[in-house]
């Protein structure tokens, strides 16, 4: 089954609001499995005041929080209507190399495959795309809590 989530539908599912939230649209999503994601990259972004001013490039900790962001969408979505409202840190992040540049103007593409899951943990394979081509890849990791529980590097 594919599904399909307008911005509304992410906002249900996320906790992140502006200037955070680095998710659009959600393209597909086949529970258990994948999620392909969209982030319209726009000069608007408050990010690209400072990085760098002249040259803006989006910062690679942001493209790696898009790819966890689609990951915990995917992960919500796997743990059934019982959880809905639980949140979903991010843990860690191995194995990440950044490719290309992303710049003003671009769509980031955001795919998250699941390599593992546990009652309360999600290891997912990470790609983020422009076009055809690979801007970053990284291996994520996270843990599932209530909303409102504590946890370390939340």
């Amino acid at each position: 089954m594919q599904t399909v989530f307008d911005i509304q539908a992410i906002l249900k599912r996320l906790p992140h609001r502006y200037p955070f939230l680095l998710v659009d649209r959600v393209l597909e999503l086949v529970p258990g499995e994948r999620i392909l994601a969209l982030k319209n990259v726009t000069m608007n972004e408050p990010f690209f005041q400072g990085h760098f001013p002249g040259q803006p490039v989006m910062p690679g900790v942001l493209i790696v929080e898009a790819l966890a962001q689609a990951g915990g969408i995917l992960a919500c979505e796997m743990r059934g209507p019982e959880h809905q409202g639980d949140i979903v840190y991010f843990m860690g992040m191995d194995q990440v190399r950044f490719r290309r540049p992303v710049v003003p103007g671009d769509q980031l593409l955001l795919e998250a495959r699941v390599t593992r899951m546990r009652s309360r943990a999600a290891k997912m394979a990470g790609r983020a795309l422009v076009g055809e081509q690979l801007a970053a890849e990284a291996e994520l990791m996270a843990s599932f809590g209530p909303a409102g529980a504590d946890a370390a590097g939340a």
